[in-house]
């Protein structure tokens, strides 16, 4: 524990982070946050270690990394020795994701781009973008048509962000 250190409440380290103060209390439940000592009153009294951990654990959050890449990294980094390249195969795991994501996003931009594109100025009844969204992915035509199933809808496993965009693109 620290000795001789300002602490501060919880809302102070709120303020000073940006985090919510639910989401202090979050990450002290899941163990992310050390408990922080108490105040005779019982209030929370968080010391520097508690802001540098958190700071880390909110920048972590902001680029994407799951609570649990966050708990690993943070193991890693509490060892003096700091294995750079455990740190590195997570890290280099984790701009996969983000550029698959990137791509994903791009495949989604590119069909919603072409399918508000044929709509015109949008005038008349018929609608390509509400076509395209009863369309199954793959099927040339509307699998509904005046209410009525043309085909039977079939239930698909929602799958990867990857499938969703290839899905997507299929419209």
């Amino acid at each position: 524990m620290e000795t001789g250190v300002a602490r501060l409440a919880i809302g102070t380290l709120s303020k000073h982070t940006g985090a919510n103060v639910e989401t202090i209390r979050y990450y002290e439940r899941v163990r992310l946050l050390p408990a922080p000592a108490r105040s005779p009153g019982g209030y929370r009294l968080y010391g520097t270690e508690h802001l540098k951990r958190l700071s880390f654990i909110r920048r972590a959050r902001a680029l994407g990394f799951s609570l649990e890449k966050v708990r690993t990294l943070l193991k890693l980094a509490d060892e003096r020795k700091r294995p750079c390249a455990e740190v590195r195969i997570i890290a280099e795991a984790h701009l996969l994701d983000v550029r698959t994501k990137i791509s994903d996003l791009k495949a989604m931009e590119r069909v919603l781009k072409e399918t508000v594109a044929r709509c015109a100025n949008g005038a008349g009844s018929h609608c390509p973008v509400i076509d395209a969204l009863y369309r199954e992915p793959g099927m040339p035509g509307p699998v509904f048509s005046a209410g009525r199933p043309v085909i039977a809808a079939r239930r698909r496993p929602r799958g990867t962000p990857r499938r969703r965009a290839r899905r997507l693109a299929d419209l």
